[in-house]
């Protein structure tokens, strides 16, 4: 979407709480990023190779496929080996955030997170 000549970035929220993916909402749409979601994870690679969006905020537990299983096989998919994963997680431990990345995830936040902290990462990944 190009809007006064800037190409306005995608996001795809894949998140089955409906409270987190709300506040996820609430923060994409002040930022003006245009956005989806999927709640399931069985869902996403669908859903990614169909959207093609610039970032992929992706949480680790998800009904169906894990976040890791989706996060991998985005980096073994050419068509989406470029698209930025940012993994979310209750389980932020430092296990955890190594396996999200050596998977291929560009950033990995815990949950609860500061909405702050959230947008500069979403930020960084998107504006670099």
């Amino acid at each position: 979407m190009v809007s006064d000549g800037v190409k306005q970035h995608s996001v795809l929220v894949v998140e089955d709480e409906d409270n987190i993916a709300l506040a996820l909402d609430y923060l994409l749409t002040r930022e003006g990023y245009s956005h989806d979601r999927v709640a399931n994870g069985s869902e996403a690679l669908p859903r990614i190779r169909d959207m093609q969006p610039d970032l992929v905020l992706l949480d680790v537990m998800l009904p169906e496929m894990s976040g890791y299983e989706i996060c991998q096989a985005m980096r073994l998919d050419p068509d989406m080996g470029a698209i930025k994963v940012l993994m979310m997680t209750a389980r932020g431990s430092a296990i955890e955030r190594k396996k999200g990345l050596a998977l291929g995830a560009d950033g990995f936040i815990s949950k609860p997170f500061e909405l702050g902290e959230l947008r500069a990462e979403v930020r960084r990944l998107l504006e670099g």
